[in-house]
């Protein structure tokens, strides 16, 4: 392990583990029990399709990214609620045009295509100072929203319902829940890429979900497995030259599975 960070380029990449897999993992269990699954998918694609604009237009990529997955969280939730739509299917009808602008922007780029790639497979590799930086912005504001609205976010969970009766603003909540998830998935985008994200924001919840009743223990479970994955998966794919945000999603997956195996909510059914 020494040699291994012994160049800047993975201590850089350790960081950005860190962060992505910390983060990933708590907001991920904001958006599995929200039950809003899709949304790493539609998010994902949003700021894809926003960075591939401005690499057309010669923007800033992660500003417009931020910018788009922004505007298509502000569209999704007010979608949901104005035409009684399942929030789900809103983001579906996001999500479609989306990736339609997406393609269509790389097929319009002239030369090579490399920045975009990147931005589609994510390459942690490549992360500067600066990209860590928003990388630990997103993380701590995942943390502190998580830590002020833990109440509030579980009565909502609950029941949406009851909770708004109860006077908590549910609609202001579950609406920041899905900028906050834009914002982090769009940061995360260098790190593991458009097309694998949405799996390192499902999988280390769904695995804390199987081992616990506790939404507590579920969420340090999770930023335990998202760290793991990232760092498991980085040391991996150093060691055997495979792409680094495939391995960290793989890893993901795997323990996803053993905590499905070993989970005491399995043996409970079959009482």
């Amino acid at each position: 392990m020494g040699p291994m960070f012994s160049y800047e380029f993975m201590q850089h990449a350790l960081v950005a583990a860190i962060l992505g897999g910390l983060g990933c993992g708590i907001i991920g269990v904001w958006v599995v029990m929200l039950r809003i699954p899709f949304i790493g998918v539609a998010m994902s694609h949003a700021a894809f399709a926003g960075a591939i604009v401005a690499l057309l237009v010669g923007l800033n990529p992660l500003m417009l990214a931020l910018a788009a997955a922004i505007v298509a969280a502000a569209v999704i939730g007010p979608l949901s609620d104005r035409v009684k739509l399942d929030v789900n299917l809103s983001m579906g009808m996001v999500f479609s045009m989306l990736v339609g602008v997406a393609f269509l922007g790389i097929g319009l780029m002239k030369g090579p295509k490399t920045e975009a790639l990147n931005l589609l497979w994510g390459n942690i590799l490549t992360l500067a100072p600066n990209d860590l930086l928003l990388l630990a912005i997103a993380t701590g504001v995942v943390l502190i929203f998580t830590a002020l609205f833990y109440r509030q976010l579980r009565a909502i969970i609950f029941n949406r319902i009851i909770a708004r009766v109860s006077g908590i603003p549910d609609k202001v909540l579950f609406y920041s829940t899905l900028l906050i998830a834009g914002a982090t998935i769009t940061l995360n985008l260098k790190t593991i890429g458009g097309l694998l994200i949405f799996s390192l924001i499902i999988n280390p919840p769904l695995a804390a979900y199987q081992l616990t009743y506790s939404l507590v223990r579920m969420l340090l479970l999770s930023a335990l497995f998202g760290v793991t994955s990232c760092l498991v998966g980085l040391w991996l794919s150093y060691v055997f030259d495979l792409p680094t945000g495939a391995v960290i999603i793989l890893t993901s997956g795997l323990i996803l599975i053993v905590c499905n195996i070993l989970s005491p909510k399995r043996r409970d059914m079959h009482q």
